[in-house]
């Protein structure tokens, strides 16, 4: 332990723990998903550049080819929001997916300190897990093989990804869904989450959420949340709640 306080998951209180991914799992968004951004902007020629202070206000829009179309709009590239420019956007996207796979596989996306270990004492205890994210299949499959694959985990229960829904959290579709694969109500469901915009989805779909803070929402407001971390490690499975 880290001499931080602990905090207690009940599971005759929770059937299922579902895990956002980005930020949550990894600090993926500072150490993959940004650099991975600006190097497709310079091998598409998109004259961009975001700063850790422009992707800290840009995650407030949950979707990668969203963000830029909003970064578009804040800096008044009208030609990137035609047709034309829009398809320049979705190519862009879909390499700097491509890259953020790169970054991944090369180990510079570390799971976060104590994650593994409270998921290894959920499949000790026989409690499925799964994801809820709405970045792609394709980020979530590179990050499952090279570290939680490797970790000799349990397969997660249930995927939803952004592919698998319409509206993007803070909307509730994703929680909802995942909890009708898992035949289970939403509220005996525990959302893991890392921003203002997971929090608000679990909550809208009726699930508790537990936040563990991540490097672009340290300071943010989690009102509602059933616990604010800093750490996985100060989870410890098992106890009363």
């Amino acid at each position: 332990m880290t001499g931080l306080q602990e905090w207690s998951l009940n599971l005759d209180r929770y059937k299922a723990v579902l895990f956002d991914v980005d930020g949550t799992l990894a600090e993926t968004e500072r150490d993959g998903h940004l650099p991975a951004f600006n190097q497709a902007f310079a091998q598409t020629g998109l004259p961009w550049v975001w700063t850790t202070t422009d992707y800290a206000w840009l995650l407030k829009t949950t979707g990668g080819y969203e963000r830029m179309q909003v970064w578009a709009r804040h800096i008044g590239d009208e030609q990137a929001l035609t047709d034309s420019g829009l398809q320049i956007l979705r190519s862009a996207h879909q390499l700097k997916n491509r890259l953020y796979g790169q970054i991944v596989e090369s180990g510079q996306c570390p799971l976060r300190p104590g994650l593994v270990d409270w998921m290894r004492s959920l499949d000790q205890a026989g409690c499925p897990w799964g994801v809820v994210t709405t970045t792609s299949r394709g980020n979530w499959d590179v990050l499952w093989a090279n570290s939680l694959g490797q970790a000799g985990l349990s397969e997660p229960a249930v995927i939803v990804c952004g592919e698998d829904v319409t509206h993007k959290k803070p909307d509730p579709e994703a929680y909802q869904l995942a909890a009708d694969r898992l035949g289970l109500a939403p509220s005996d469901c525990l959302a893991v989450e890392d921003s203002p915009n997971g929090l608000k989805a679990a909550q809208a779909s009726g699930m508790p959420c537990l936040v563990v803070k991540s490097f672009y929402f340290d300071q943010a407001d989690f009102t509602g949340a059933c616990a604010v971390l800093a750490s996985h490690q100060q989870v410890r499975v098992g106890g009363p709640a």
